[in-house]
């Protein structure tokens, strides 16, 4: 196996421990809206994801840069081309890290409610653009002989793409919806059981369809295997959630979204970003790596640095395992 090969594989396990572990923090704040009653209850569900949200969003700047630093054509046509909705995720997690920090600040109640607020809409907007953007990767995207992206925005609100997001949206609340119910005590941790079977059961249908698509348009055996496993392990998730074992659901919906990010790779390769203009400008692992030089100096530092930063992020959440309820919380001090 070439290096860049080993790079674009690394570069999808960086994406799917992404989608994993900030999946369930963005599934978390849309729960806010949908699953709180009062505010106890919303800074219940904030608590849950407080010490981890910010460590969680390491793999999507690991992945970026791994992607700019292995992939430099890939990086450029694919920040170049979706420059309005990555620019929107941006602002979203801006103000989303801003809206933790900041929502406890003053005692005022529209204060508190306004960044409440603003962290429902900057979790559900990512949720769905992250499967938006990943649909467009997979289905491929207007790209000319020079690399240069050539559509415009709404190319990239097309049928199939729109469905991706549905799904990651969906996908994402389930597995913040069992999170939930892992991580608290009480009356919360009963309604979070019975959300999580409502919304696994109209996620079910959206990720089939969806997967089914997938593999229908771009499929071979290997997808398929991902395909089987992720909707198993989506029916397996909905049966722990319905028998009370939270840490089973929750270990299921995560292993939900690894298949349904292996299935995504599995099909792309060996392009990165296909060309639906001509298949021979499409990019690939080939044509839109680095040197093998850089490849290899790579190599070594994620060596070193990746057993670090799964230390220290394993270490915060073994810290933090415990389950919380309203009281739980005291009083703010302002």
């Amino acid at each position: 196996m070439e290096l860049h090969d080993v790079w674009f594989v690394l570069i999808a396990v960086l994406w799917t421990g992404y989608f994993f572990l900030e999946g369930f923090d963005f599934g978390v704040g849309v729960l806010t809206r949908l699953l709180a009653r009062n505010r106890p209850e919303k800074r219940v569900l904030i608590n849950t994801i407080g010490p981890v949200w910010d460590g969680n969003e390491v793999w999507l700047l690991t992945a970026g840069g791994a992607t700019f630093a292995a992939f430099p054509e890939w990086y450029a046509t694919l920040f170049s081309g979706f420059y309005l909705p990555l620019l929107l995720i941006l602002v979203c997690l801006i103000v989303r890290g801003v809206a933790f920090e900041y929502r406890v600040k003053r005692p005022e109640e529209n204060w508190q409610r306004n960044w409440e607020t603003a962290i429902f809409w900057t979790s559900l907007v990512p949720a769905f653009l992250w499967g938006v953007a990943f649909g467009n990767i997979v289905r491929g995207v207007k790209i000319d002989r020079d690399f240069n992206y050539t559509g415009g925005v709404l190319d990239l609100l097309n049928p199939y793409a729109l469905l991706g997001g549905l799904v990651t949206l969906a996908l994402f609340t389930f597995h913040g919806t069992v999170f939930v119910g892992l991580k608290t005590v009480g009356e919360i941790r009963e309604r979070a059981r019975t959300l999580a079977l409502r919304v696994g059961a109209a996620t079910a249908v959206l990720a089939l369809a969806f997967l089914l698509w997938t593999q229908a348009d771009r499929g071979d055996g290997a997808s398929l295997v991902a395909l089987a496993v992720a909707v198993a392990a989506l029916v397996a998730a909905l049966g722990a959630a319905r028998a009370g074992r939270e840490g089973w659901a929750f270990a299921l919906s995560g292993m939900t979204i690894v298949a349904t990010v292996a299935m995504l790779f599995l099909t792309l390769f060996p392009n990165v970003m296909p060309s639906t203009l001509n298949p021979d400008w499409s990019l690939t692992v080939t044509n839109a790596s680095s040197s093998p030089y850089t490849l290899k100096i790579m190599t070594w530092c994620a060596g070193v640095a990746t057993p670090v930063v799964l230390l220290y992020q394993s270490w915060t959440y073994w810290v933090f395992r415990k389950r919380i309820g309203t009281q739980h919380i005291a009083d703010p001090v302002h």
